[in-house]
């Protein structure tokens, strides 16, 4: 019997990950709480369990006395001398138990408390594989998709989480067996126990991805200074080079454009624009609007961060973009308000400006 608890022990810690001492610590446990239950209050009890000799016993120590009043704490002397032939009056001997006569609730508690010990080990395992990762980027399986949310559950290592319809890219349909990458958002403590936020929709995603498609990124020499995104549809990546030599937007392009191209493949396709970051806020801002060209960017000299910018009269539909979204990005990316006009001067209402940009939309998709 005590081979057989410690092979299941062994093989829960093979299957689950859970550690052998762990379960010991928590098997201690129970079996105090079930000497307790059964010896009126007594958990004054000797546990050896070594897994490497087989060894399992228990021992419940009793005063001995005279005349026994309390069958769960006290022994006779006559049976104290059979266990130890020195035992007195007023010692305590230790008395081996046989776990069988701790009878059903015993048993039950010890399950109960068992059971416990192994969603704590698992809750803790869990928790610690979510925040060794946090804000990172993960792979993931995924298992099951529910039909009527959409929502994704996913099996990272040994844990699971759930990737809601709300962050997931638009547009991409996930299948079960599918392998994804997913942004580690925030780990938190639920009542069900440890729980990840994950997103294929954050602007942090875009940049993780970056990071393992350019050695530049991922040692130091190209910083990612700010991204914004409108996740399936476009993003704007802010970069700059802590070195003179390194073309920070062209290391993140790379060779025939294979490295953004890794990217935008696992978007689905998602336009994605690289600008270079500057201190000087006329430059970062005109690199923002890309790939549109600016003529000029003037400062409002009262602060507050906002900019007018002008384009020539042909590029005013592609500096604002489709309903807007260009300038939008550009405003997120630099954390600017930016006032867009045309070189001519004439300036067209936001209606007509969403007119433009979705006929300079539809010219790009003809050609």
């Amino acid at each position: 019997m005590n081979t057989e608890v410690f092979e299941a022990l062994a093989l829960l810690e093979k299957e689950r990950g859970i550690p052998v001492d762990f379960m010991l610590d928590k098997i201690r446990k129970a079996i105090l709480t079930a000497c307790k239950n059964s010896y009126n209050g007594n958990e004054d009890a000797i546990i050896n369990m070594d897994p490497d000799k087989g060894q399992f016993d228990v021992f419940l120590r009793k005063t001995v006395v005279e005349d026994v009043q309390d069958k769960g704490r006290e022994i006779s002397l006559l049976k104290a001398r059979e266990i130890d032939p020195n035992a007195a009056v007023g010692e305590k001997v230790g008395v081996r138990l046989n776990t069988k006569e701790f009878g059903r609730i015993a048993a039950q508690t010890a399950r109960n408390i068992i059971r416990q010990g192994i969603r704590d080990g698992e809750r803790g395992q869990v928790m610690q594989e979510f925040q060794s990762r946090h804000q990172e980027l993960v792979s993931a399986l995924v298992e099951r998709i529910d039909p009527k949310t959409g929502a994704a559950t996913l099996i990272i290592g040994k844990a699971e989480a759930v990737l809601p319809r709300s962050e997931q890219v638009g547009g991409e349909e996930l299948k079960e067996g599918d392998h994804i990458k997913v942004y580690v958002v925030d780990v938190k403590e639920g009542e069900k126990g440890p729980r990840a936020i994950i997103s294929r929709t954050h602007p942090d995603f875009v940049k993780r991805l970056f990071e393992a498609e350019v050695p530049e990124i991922y040692d130091g020499t190209v910083e990612v200074k700010s991204v914004s995104r409108e996740a399936g549809s476009r993003t704007k990546l802010a970069v700059f080079s802590r070195n003179p030599d390194v073309d920070a937007v062209g290391a993140c392009i790379g060779p025939r454009g294979a490295r953004v191209g890794a990217v935008v493949n696992e978007l689905g396709g998602e336009k994605i624009d690289i600008v270079e970051y500057s201190e000087d806020p006329v430059k970062f801002i005109a690199s923002s609007l890309s790939p549109a060209d600016v003529l000029s960017v003037e400062v409002d000299p009262e602060g507050g961060r906002s900019c007018h910018v002008t384009v020539p009269d042909n590029q005013l539909s592609l500096a604002i973009g489709n309903k807007g979204q260009n300038a939008r990005l550009a405003a997120k990316l630099t954390g600017w308000k930016i006032d867009i006009k045309p070189e001519s001067g004439f300036y067209k209402g936001p209606q007509a400006q969403a007119e433009d940009a979705a006929e300079h939309t539809a010219e790009e998709t003809d050609d």
